[in-house]
């Protein structure tokens, strides 16, 4: 009997397969039991009919406790009030591991509640569609980029300087000497794009934030591809098509997932070319008119974020922000040194920033000069410079954040359930 996974089972109709899972919940009356078994792909009802198996079995399932593990035998067939069109009839089951009184039940429970069981509340359904969700988003990301001529080149977790600013550095001792836990790939990409042309790391980031909002993780994971040859106008088009591809086909291969999330639909549907793009004296002008009394070369925070992503249906794409309030490495317009050759994406519906980048600076004088003014060891940077005096071309990359995507398209009030296991400020266990 081949053991078949439950998103499968539509392809065994009629067939004797076995399935390898969990109890999800367990009901019954006079001849008749049924279990919602779960398998990690999806769950299906097991029908154990008193005539169809021997006595001892049919006893055994009143033992079931939530959780306990199964393997199931028996036929597949058609039943319309399944959401997923089947069930199972079972002719064998055997139990595997009978497991303890299970601590979250059906009633309502606290957030700290279920934080403190992160390991078993990631078995839940919305939880479980949540992470399903974000698999399909990573899964999307990375076939866009493979398909378009970038190559994937991982960038180190340990670094010897910062990169977004020293305030957010989380230090640890290499060997005797300071190193900090990276919070951005991006200068490692940079050297690799002058290698390879078109690159992109995926991997763990590390920001020593003390924020405590629903956007913020200290560690998450970012998805940062660079280019070489390219300027902010094509920076912008990528990202435009990358958001673009990553939620249409999310949504095409995801929908039962979105379904039990309660995700509206038809909001994401719109996100598709051409996104809004406002420049950062725009937007000014937009947060004025809703009340927000910003200056030119004000930074904009979470609610002027969440005005301008509810200002429109798509994305919206903030570009040239003051160079004051960039990092050493934008580059800066050239028609107007005051600004720098950056963008964020802002996502609608009051999940902020899902996108920052912009072009690089391409000019070793600049660059240096930059690196002075921020107050960074020149030392640190001495390969980083290099990249400007060996072959030095115009280039330009972003970091897209993943749990922020993955929030926005579930439609999640928090970060906390976008990944496995959060780390935030005062939150490291489980």
């Amino acid at each position: 009997m081949n053991r078949v996974r439950i998103e499968d089972i539509a392809r065994h109709s009629g067939e004797d397969v076995e399935i390898a899972g969990w109890l999800y919940h367990r009901s019954g009356k006079g001849k008749l039991h049924f279990l919602q078994v779960r398998d990690g792909s999806g769950t299906i009802q097991c029908v154990v009919f008193k005539g169809d198996v021997s006595p001892e079995l049919f006893e055994s399932v009143d033992r079931l406790t939530q959780e306990s593990s199964l393997l199931v035998r028996g036929t597949v067939r058609p039943d319309p009030r399944s959401p997923i069109g089947f069930e199972i009839g079972v002719k064998e089951l055997d139990i595997v591991s009978i497991a303890a009184e299970y601590p979250i039940g059906p009633k309502e429970h606290g957030t700290a509640f279920l934080m403190e069981r992160r390991h078993l509340w990631i078995r839940s359904r919305r939880q479980h569609a949540a992470l399903r969700v974000r698999h399909e988003l990573q899964r999307q990301a990375r076939r866009y980029l493979d398909d378009n001529g970038f190559l994937l080149l991982d960038s180190p977790i340990l670094t010897p300087a910062a990169c977004e600013g020293t305030t957010t550095l989380f230090p640890t001792d290499y060997f005797g000497e300071p190193a900090f836990l990276t919070q951005s790939g991006q200068l490692y990409g940079e050297a690799t794009a002058m290698a390879f042309g078109k690159v992109y790391c995926f991997g763990p980031c590390f920001r020593a934030e003390k924020s405590k909002t629903r956007r913020h993780l200290t560690e998450f994971w970012m998805l940062e591809p660079e280019m070489a040859f390219c300027d902010l106008k094509g920076d912008m088009d990528l990202a435009e098509d990358l958001i673009e591809h990553m939620v249409q086909r999310t949504i095409e291969r995801r929908r039962p997932e979105l379904a039990a999330l309660e995700r509206d639909v038809s909001k994401l549907e719109k996100v598709k070319k051409p996104f809004p793009r406002l420049t950062y004296e725009e937007a000014l002008a937009v947060l004025r008119k809703n009340g927000r009394g910003l200056n030119f070369g004000d930074d904009f925070g979470a609610e002027d974020e969440t005005i301008l992503g509810n200002s429109f249906e798509q994305p919206v794409m903030v570009h040239r922000y003051p160079s004051s309030i960039k990092a050493f490495y934008m580059k800066q317009d050239p028609e107007c040194p005051e600004l720098a050759l950056c963008v964020d994406v802002l996502a609608p519906e009051g999940y902020g920033e899902i996108v920052g980048g912009g072009q690089r600076e391409d000019d070793y004088e600049k660059l240096k000069a930059r690196i002075a003014s921020h107050g960074l060891p020149e030392e640190a940077f001495a390969w980083y410079l290099d990249l400007r005096r060996y072959g030095s071309v115009p280039h330009a990359g972003f970091g897209l954040g993943l749990e922020r995507v993955v929030a926005w398209v579930c439609g999640l009030s928090h970060v906390r359930e976008t990944t496995p296991f959060p780390r935030m400020l005062g939150k490291i266990w489980p």
